[in-house]
């Protein structure tokens, strides 16, 4: 499968000033397989460490402080050769600080002759990790983007980015909706992608995504005591049924009642820096930095697939396309999937009336920039005019299931074009 982040490599093996590269992102999405692919196509060989529980490797590494000499105690370690300039060097599942470390000498080389690449998927392993002596690069699930490549309709993107760019009607609409319904029921782990498009079962989904349940479950257990561990597992398997209220504001007491913030703030965090789940801070107030306007107890959480949580609601392919309530719930999910793929911190309006705005995000410009989920239920809905009023906002973007518009300052965008926004705002 064709994956974005195969541009990237190139760029980075060419880059003569190029360090230590790390790749993060959650557990599944298709980063080893991605390096080790790359690897195959692009050097005369691939020399792969796997660190976890690797005593040796950590040995090897910490035995030496140049760049020359850990190279041949790796090339001993793995018994192969490890060339200049010809060789990747792969060490996967990362997680001790000691192996970030001795890395940073390769960082000081002025042109670095040796390709190394780093894989992490705990993602709060970044703040050990951070420094200006290594590269780092986030991988992502599949997007709507690199689904369309994998079912050889590289056509439709081209059409959707003119269209994205014109504010123009899309030829293709109907057809690119389609497309997207069935790209949320499959979600974009790369597994269940090729579950989907080679074999078309989509039985055959829930047992990918009831192994991704078991995987992180087990990444939950990590957690320093017991009793965070127990209330991780209830926040995550809580979300679901979150999500599902009228009202999606996150509830302690749907947990367990009489819960409380402070007894689940750990294993909530946990959750959301390592990317098992988002958090949606709610706002009620629209200054630059938006994070100063936020309310830390007032928050929605959702999951980081929509095929994770289609499969965790016990969705049928009828139920979603027929239900307008079930359909809001996974396409409300999947902007808030792809604005956190983008970098952007999801927050969400209310004002004391109710008046709701679905994402409200600050742009790497500067701007405020709301972002409103059209629910049909909700005829001539006002909240995003009044936000929009209330704090003197000229732009604003509606994400809809109808086509391309432009409204009084307001850019009507369908669904399966929220990949194009990391070009356009």
């Amino acid at each position: 499968m064709e994956r974005k982040i195969n541009t990237y490599l190139s760029r980075w093996k060419k880059d003569i000033s190029k360090k230590v590269l790390v790749i993060y992102g959650n557990k599944q999405v298709g980063k080893t397989y991605s390096v080790l692919k790359f690897g195959e196509t692009e050097y005369k060989n691939v020399v792969y460490f796997n660190a976890d529980n690797n005593i040796e490797l950590l040995k090897a590494l910490k035995k030496e402080n140049t760049v020359e000499k850990m190279i041949m105690q790796l090339s001993l370690l793995a018994n192969e050769s490890i060339l200049t300039n010809d060789t990747l060097v792969v060490i996967d599942n990362v997680n001790d600080v000691e192996i970030v470390n001795a890395m940073k000498n390769f960082g000081k080389v002025q042109e670095l002759n040796y390709h190394i690449i780093l894989i992490t998927s705990m993602r709060e392993n970044l703040l050990k990790f951070k420094c200006e002596e290594l590269q780092f690069k986030a991988m992502n699930e599949v997007d709507f983007e690199e689904y369309l490549m994998a079912i050889n309709n590289k056509q439709l993107i081209d059409f959707i980015k003119t269209s994205y760019k014109n504010n123009s009607p899309m030829p293709f609409h109907n057809v690119a909706m389609d497309y997207y319904d069935e790209y949320l029921m499959t979600g974009g782990l790369p597994e269940a992608v090729e579950m989907s498009v080679n074999e078309k079962n989509k039985l055959l989904l829930n047992s990918i995504y009831n192994k991704v349940n078991d995987t992180y479950k087990k990444e939950i257990g990590t957690l320093n005591n017991l009793i965070d561990i127990t209330r991780g597992l209830e926040v995550y398997d809580s979300i679901p049924y979150q999500l599902q209220k009228p009202n999606r504001k996150f509830q302690y007491g749907l947990i367990r009642v009489g819960s409380r913030s402070k007894d689940y703030d750990k294993a909530i965090t946990f959750l959301h820096n390592n990317g098992f789940a988002y958090k949606c801070y709610k706002v009620s107030d629209a200054k630059i930095p938006l994070s100063s306007c936020k309310d830390p107890e007032s928050f929605k959480i959702y999951l980081n697939d929509t095929g994770l949580l289609f499969s965790r609601m016990h969705l049928t392919r009828t139920k979603f396309l027929t239900n307008v309530n079930i359909k809001n719930i996974i396409y409300e999910n999947s902007i808030a999937i792809n604005l956190i793929n983008m970098g952007y911190n999801l927050y969400y309006y209310q004002s004391e009336g109710k008046a709701e705005v679905s994402f409200v995000i600050q742009t790497r410009s500067g701007k405020i920039l709301p972002i409103e989920l059209v629910d049909k239920n909700l005829s001539k809905s006002k909240s995003l005019t009044l936000f929009m009023n209330k704090f003197g906002l000229k732009e604003a973007i509606r994400v809809t299931d109808e086509n391309f518009s432009m409204k009084k300052g307001v850019k009507y965008i369908p669904i399966y074009a929220l990949f194009c926004l990391n070009e356009g705002i």
